[in-house]
């Protein structure tokens, strides 16, 4: 005879469910995995029902949404008046760093609907790249620039199981070329 887990908000004991343990394991299990888990795959972990999962989160977009957040949230945070090359090269190396940790974050932010975790990207950028005046569609095309080299490079590393020939410092090159394109227009 096997038991039922209660449904609903846990009690007890499990009380200390809420958001950042549903969170915290989540990003453990996707870092193992190179993929969001599924619901119920998260609810055996945490060793709950599903539905308490829903108590926190009204549907898998909603737990989509707040794991990226969570993630990008932790590339590197930039300093204000700073060297704004210096900055830049920190944020782009954070982000990639984030994507190799997780391989299966790329194709999650790409297939999205939602544009939470890219504006906390964009948002880091522009505070960057502020001192240097570009007007609106030069941001726009500076931003689209990077981070469409930033996710082919993030994808060549994990499509590369050889580290050794591809890591994170052979971006120094074109991120230098593309500093001197941002500033050939002042």
């Amino acid at each position: 005879m096997t038991v039922k887990k209660k449904r609903g908000r846990p009690a007890g004991e499990k009380a200390q469910l809420g958001e950042e343990r549903i969170l915290s394991v989540a990003k453990s299990m996707m870092k193992k995995q190179g993929k969001i888990p599924s619901i119920r795959a998260l609810a055996s972990e945490l060793d709950v029902d599903a539905m308490a999962i829903y108590y926190y989160f009204k549907n898998k977009d909603t737990l989509l949404e707040a794991i990226t957040v969570s993630l990008i949230e932790d590339i590197y945070l930039p300093k204000t008046n700073e060297n704004w090359k210096h900055e830049l090269t920190q944020l782009a190396t954070s982000y990639v760093q984030l994507l190799k940790s997780y391989p299966g974050l790329l194709t999650t932010l790409l297939s999205m609907e939602s544009v939470s975790p890219a504006m906390v990207f964009i948002e880091r950028f522009k505070s960057i790249i502020a001192p240097l005046s570009l007007s609106e569609a030069e941001e726009r095309n500076a931003i689209d620039l990077l981070a469409d080299y930033l996710h082919g490079f993030a994808l060549a590393l994990n499509c590369n199981p050889n580290t050794d020939k591809l890591d994170e410092n052979m971006m120094t090159g074109p991120l230098s070329l593309y500093f001197r394109a941002l500033m050939s227009g002042q």
